[in-house]
């Protein structure tokens, strides 16, 4: 059986390349089942889709008569590279694709919130339980992916309650909501304001919104590129001439932009202040130089953090977040090698199904003999006996079969190995009794005597 992942986040990707890949919710079921019928053995192939605002993510399974892992990829590129209107080779220098184990590791990784744009993040779980519920109503999920994301599930559930992987800052964004916070008792109850739309404000605002504020708006000097975050982020985009007047209206400004001077002053702090009648304020500036005026920090009812103000937290969380982390990847390894033990397992399965009806064909004919003797009036012992050598000679044909056509050389191998399969590792019986000493004739004992 192969797993392969194939995908593209936002470490391999810029967000206008993600978007292109994005689906909606009720879109992943016509495009798994699209996805599912051009794959070269559909039958025997399984698919889910994973697609957030950070990756989009193919996971497939396949059947080793379903095809070479080389065929699946080529399949799940082709598709994946129409979708998104861009050539293949264009595809496959911003996606990664995994296979086995290292897929598994992967699944695993994103369920725990490891490979987050946020670490620890709790979302991307409730996510992924969404791709395969709608992978399950496309009928597009198989055992194999059902095993693979319900150990995931498992896994993160691990990670979530023996670490303290979420619990840590690990960069100035994650740290500038934390700081929030510890202000705000409801992030979910707050207006924020991101100021420039650069991929620090795109990073912080990613961590903002995975605890979901009531509302949230761009303020960028370039109105089409604040739309573009906007749109992304599910936020209002508007016009940075507008913030001096519209200030007021929130509770939470992060600042990150290029400009050489401050763009937000102390009056206009304290204009925003008075309109919210004294309701405190808290402010971030990422900007090096400052984006916020220095004199803000002064007001009473301001919470205003620099860079160098989240730098402390930043460092203070680190040793806490690696241990963490490597207490999570000790849970995740053990789950892999679970995952990839169990795939291997399903290699016999063909097998094993085969041996089963073997069985069961052998035993029918047996039994249909035996009744046709009952019903002849044969004695019932005598039946039984017939029946059960019956039985036993059509097992051991095949073995007995291999045996002795086995050559020399092939011989005490085979032997080996059936007296595995049917005497439980006894081998005594490919021992040859000891004989009996040989009786010494008189001229040896009359020689012996002397």
């Amino acid at each position: 059986m192969t797993v392969l992942t194939l995908g593209l986040n936002h470490q391999t990707a810029a967000v206008d390349l993600r978007g292109r890949f994005a689906f909606a919710v009720e879109q992943l079921v016509p495009a798994l089942q699209t996805l599912h019928g051009q794959l070269t053995t559909p039958a025997h192939s399984e698919v889910a889709l994973l697609s957030t605002c950070n990756r989009t993510e193919l996971y497939c399974a396949a059947a080793s008569l379903g095809g070479s892992p080389q065929a699946l990829k080529r399949s799940a590129v082709d598709w994946l590279s129409g979708v998104g209107g861009v050539s293949a080779d264009e595809l496959m220098r911003h996606t990664y694709v995994l296979e086995g184990g290292a897929a598994a590791r992967h699944a695993f990784r994103v369920a725990s919130g490891l490979d987050s744009m946020v670490l620890g993040e709790p979302q991307i779980l409730g996510q992924m339980k969404q791709a395969v519920r709608e992978a399950d109503t496309a009928g597009t999920l198989g055992t194999t992916l059902h095993q693979l994301f319900q150990r995931s599930f498992a896994v993160a559930k691990e990670v979530r309650t023996s670490t303290e992987i979420g619990a840590h800052s690990i960069s100035m964004a994650a740290a500038a909501v934390r700081l929030a916070g510890q202000l705000f008792e409801d992030l979910s109850q707050t207006r924020v304001l991101f100021v420039g739309a650069g991929e620090m404000i795109e990073l912080t605002a990613t961590h903002f919104a995975a605890r979901t504020p009531r509302t949230m708006a761009v303020a960028n000097r370039t109105l089409e590129r604040g739309e573009k975050l906007a749109s992304h982020l599910g936020a209002e985009a508007m016009r940075l001439a507008d913030l001096p007047q519209r200030l007021h209206e929130f509770d939470i400004v992060v600042s990150c932009t290029a400009s050489t001077l401050p763009i937000i002053g102390l009056g206009a702090v304290e204009r925003a202040l008075k309109a919210r009648k004294r309701r405190p304020m808290f402010m971030v500036d990422l900007a090096v130089p400052r984006d916020i005026e220095q004199e803000v920090a002064s007001l009473d009812d301001v919470y205003l953090y620099t860079v160098d103000d989240l730098s402390a937290l930043v460092q203070t969380a680190g040793e806490k977040r690696q241990a963490a982390v490597a207490q999570a990847e000790a849970i995740i390894e053990t789950g892999v090698q679970g995952f990839v033990h169990w795939l291997d397992q399903r290699t016999t399965v063909p097998l094993i199904q085969a041996l089963h009806t073997q069985a069961d064909a052998w035993r029918a004919a047996e039994l249909a003999r035996a009744r046709k003797l009952i019903a002849k009036g044969e004695d019932i012992e005598a039946v039984l006996e017939v029946l059960s050598k019956g039985l036993t000679q059509k097992m051991l044909h095949g073995a007995m079969a291999e045996l002795h056509s086995a050559d020399t050389h092939q011989r005490p191998q085979v032997a080996a190995s059936l007296a595995r399969l049917f005497l439980r590792g006894d081998l005594t019986a490919l021992n040859p009794m000891p004989s009996a000493p040989r009786p010494r004739d008189a001229d040896d004992a009359d020689g012996d005597a002397a």
